[in-house]
């Protein structure tokens, strides 16, 4: 679903160029988790921006699905730290906004807008909002902000979901609540997601596979394959194997931070 063939790429500074990524390839499989962590200002935010067509590399082959990304990705959702909905709409309506801006949804969004609705009603369900379709997000606690924000992303079937970050603003318990939200949702409907965490604990336990970039420029320097079987309960988080596994994605970040 994504390659990345030696990418580098530059913004311009006020003192002349920053490289932000340098000579990054990644690969991820079509229906794959895939979790990218690494020390802050390492580019991982980046990362996300070159594949969903947002920013164009310097240097390098950036590919969606079999194609180069020449511009904006529209097989892409994308959920953020901050749940963003339009503090005038209803949840409902914030839920539905992809489908008035992506096609085909687009040209027929008057004609279907009933079934849009019933599909946007449905995910809340999945989510647990059921019933709180006409609220204002002023009227939600943050969590459900994010409940809703990962719907919004989800309404027009992205074949590929990209996440920055989605959980960071949020008190532990909610956090751990909504990774289960998004593994259950993930495996129901199969997509590829590529999440982009400072949380190793929330890397281990939702993905398949996680990369770990250098300190800027940055690069990818170890993908490492998560082992423990699905479906995943919560209770795996208090296992040996996984502690180590966090142990050890800790102190290679430690590790390339003081390099």
């Amino acid at each position: 679903m994504i390659e990345l063939d030696d990418v580098s790429l530059a913004y311009a500074g006020r003192t002349g160029p920053v490289l932000a990524l340098e000579g990054a390839s990644i690969s991820v499989n079509k229906g794959e988790f895939a979790a990218v962590v690494g020390p802050s200002g390492c580019g991982k935010s980046t990362l996300m921006k070159l594949v969903t067509g947002l920013v164009k590399p310097t240097k390098g082959v950036v590919k969606v699905d079999g194609q180069q990304v020449l511009g904006p990705v529209k097989l892409a959702g994308m959920a953020f730290q901050n749940a963003n909905l339009l503090p005038w709409r209803t949840v409902i309506d914030n839920l539905m906004l992809p489908l008035e801006i992506v096609q085909p949804y687009r040209s027929n969004f008057r004609s279907k807008k009933d079934e849009y609705r019933a599909r946007a009603e449905t995910l809340l369900d999945t989510v647990g909002l059921k019933g709180f379709g006409d609220r204002f997000p002023w009227e939600l606690s943050g969590g459900m902000q994010q409940r809703a924000s990962l719907c919004r992303s989800l309404i027009h079937e992205p074949a590929l979901l990209m996440l920055d970050e989605p959980f960071a603003a949020l008190d532990a318990f909610t956090r751990e609540e909504l990774w289960c939200v998004l593994r259950d949702v993930w495996q129901r409907l199969g997509f590829t997601v590529v999440l982009v965490t400072h949380d190793l604990r929330e890397a281990a336990f939702l993905a398949d596979t996680i990369h770990i970039m250098s300190a800027r420029p940055g690069r990818i320097i170890e993908s490492r394959k998560v082992e423990f079987p699905r479906p995943r309960s919560l209770d795996v988080c208090y296992e040996p194997a996984f502690t180590e596994l966090v142990h050890v994605l800790r102190n290679k970040i430690a590790e390339v931070r003081q390099a």
